[in-house]
């Protein structure tokens, strides 16, 4: 064992002190150390209910014949960071997640892991670390949170919150009302309820066959989380004793029958960054192209929020991540689980109990996946569109660009009602580098939406949005303003053409004036002088390839 490093030999007596002083016992230095990673916070609904799981999940190791140790790492809610500088810390933290996991694991030489997480940024972190050490690893999610309530109304955080600010800005809505929904929309723990980032997250760790089955839509609190959490515990131990390393799940057929699963679902454009992120982190090649091609053969076959007016909770009871895969199943490739088996037994016995949530492949919400990959000569390297949030009569858009380079300044514009029916916002410098942290554009997004003008304008950034965005939104644009990239170039008037069906991002200038902006274009100074954005700034790469670190 791995372990045996710190707890064999003559030259490991002080190791065994310290062991000791922990109150391990004589018997338990011969059985497997199991990390428990958990990122249980007070400020984090999605992660307030993890107490109880890492309980259930020491008594499965304890019974598989393992010493549990628990551990702890940072989460960060991206809703209470959103719309502030709080949010340039966001994707950074998916670093630091994945490196204090190694550190802890490597350190203590641990045999296996149990990674409990939930939310955004912390499950792709916590797979990029189990991918990197190559040791085995089972991911526990906590769960989704259940739908609010008012009124007979089914309410959730994204519509009934931040798409509210908007209503209540343009009038269409008193702030009362709005007060009701903010005591409402959020009834208690659990990750928020549509297919945003968290459960997007979520289901792909299933379908990549790092979770075991039916754990992505298991409901926050329920009798069958704890029960998911205790045989993740029993099981880690076999692992270990198996040899059975992360790596041997995270194969690149794996990753593509996840990538398809996300297209099916309508999943978070943020997917297409921590996919590749993972990916990278198992030393295999992923190009971005990848998703645009699986997503033209691949329906999407749900409609949760923000696309749509399912929940998470509907999704579970129509079968969940299981029947996803059965739908799929002609289409998946045989790839292993932690479970020892291959995902595509668990689509052959995956069900469908409502074809309303889940629709038959040749009766799909949308003929094509959830995402789209674009590219033109205002993203060369590309850039990322949740193409089934998007309403068929914006899917081409050609208008004139308007500049702003912060959120906050086109934030300040749609709040004094100065943005203009038929133009391109364009955001710029909130890229990896320039915001540093490529900070989520929640906030105007949803109060265009709230305002009635998703119909009427488009928005073009070099940063990324939520899971909850929806309308004619393209992120990830690459390269981003503080590269140099295109983006960097535009002016105010310069006309943008969007075509998604044609999978195109123009700026329509001639190349020799696009040229001639670019030798006049100086670098601006990175926005923080000291501390972790900083070097975050100076060592993260481009979204194309996952905003990843280059070392």
């Amino acid at each position: 064992m791995k372990s045996d490093v710190v707890k064999k030999g003559v030259e490991r007596a002080p190791h065994r002190a310290l062991l000791h002083a922990v109150g391990i016992t004589r018997s338990q230095l011969d059985s497997p150390f199991i990390g428990l990673c958990s990122s249980y916070t007070d400020i984090v609904p999605g992660h307030t209910a993890m107490r109880d799981m890492e309980r259930f999940v020491e008594k499965g190791v304890h019974t598989g014949g393992g010493v549990p140790f628990i551990f702890g790492v940072p989460a960060i809610c991206d809703g209470i960071a959103m719309g502030h500088r709080g949010m340039s810390y966001s994707l950074p933290s998916r670093e630091l997640i994945a490196d204090a996991v190694e550190s802890m694991a490597m350190a203590h030489a641990f045999d296996g892991l149990v990674l409990l997480t939930n939310c955004d940024k912390i499950t792709p972190g916590m797979l990029m670390a189990a991918a990197r050490m190559d040791i085995p690893a089972i991911v526990v999610t906590a769960g989704p949170m259940y739908s609010g309530r008012l009124e007979g109304k089914r309410l959730s955080l994204v519509r009934d919150t931040f798409e509210a600010v908007g209503s209540c800005l343009a009038g269409k809505m008193t702030e009362d009302r709005l007060a009701q929904f903010e005591l409402e929309a959020c009834p208690g723990p659990g990750s928020c309820q549509g297919m945003y980032t968290a459960n997007t997250m979520a289901c792909l760790t299933e379908a990549l066959g790092m979770s075991l089955t039916g754990c992505a839509c298991g409901m926050v609190g329920s009798a069958k989380k704890r029960r998911i959490a205790f045989a993740s515990g029993v099981r880690i131990v076999e692992m270990v004793s198996e040899g059975f390393t992360s790596r041997k799940i995270m194969t690149r057929e794996a990753f593509e029958n996840t990538i398809r699963v996300d297209l099916a679902l309508g999943g978070s454009t943020n997917s297409v960054l921590h996919l590749l992120a993972i990916a990278h982190a198992a030393d295999l090649d992923l190009p971005l192209e990848i998703f645009d091609r699986i997503s033209r053969e691949t329906p999407n076959i749900t409609s949760l929020r923000p696309a749509g007016d399912h929940f998470m909770e509907d999704l579970e009871f129509a079968g969940g991540i299981p029947a996803i895969l059965n739908r799929l199943k002609n289409s998946l490739k045989s790839s292993p689980t932690v479970e020892g088996r291959s995902i595509l037994e668990s689509a052959e016995e995956g069900q469908v109990h409502d074809e309303e949530v889940i629709r038959p492949c040749d009766k799909p919400v949308r003929t094509e996946g959830g995402l789209a990959i674009l590219s033109g000569s205002l993203a060369p390297d590309g850039a990322v569109v949740k193409q089934s949030a998007v309403e068929d009569s914006m899917k081409t858009f050609s208008g004139a660009a308007r500049c702003f380079d912060s959120e906050e300044d086109c934030m300040k514009a749609i709040v004094e009602h100065r943005i203009k029916p038929g133009e391109v916002l364009v955001i710029r410098y909130e890229g990896p580098k320039g915001g540093p942290g490529m900070r989520e554009m929640l906030e105007p997004t949803a109060a265009l939406t709230g305002i009635g003008m998703n119909r009427e304008v488009a928005l073009v950034t070099d940063g990324r949005f939520s899971g909850g965005t929806r309308g004619p939104c393209i992120g990830h644009v690459a390269p981003e303003a503080a590269e140099g990239g295109p983006i960097a170039l535009v002016n105010d008037g310069d006309r943008i053409t969007i075509d998604i069906p044609g999978r195109k991002l123009d700026l329509e200038i001639p190349v020799e004036e696009l040229e001639r902006r670019h030798k006049d274009w100086t670098p601006p100074p990175c926005k923080v002088s000291r501390g972790y954005l900083r070097r975050y700034a100076e060592m993260v790469t481009s979204a194309n390839t996952g905003a990843v670190f280059s070392l």
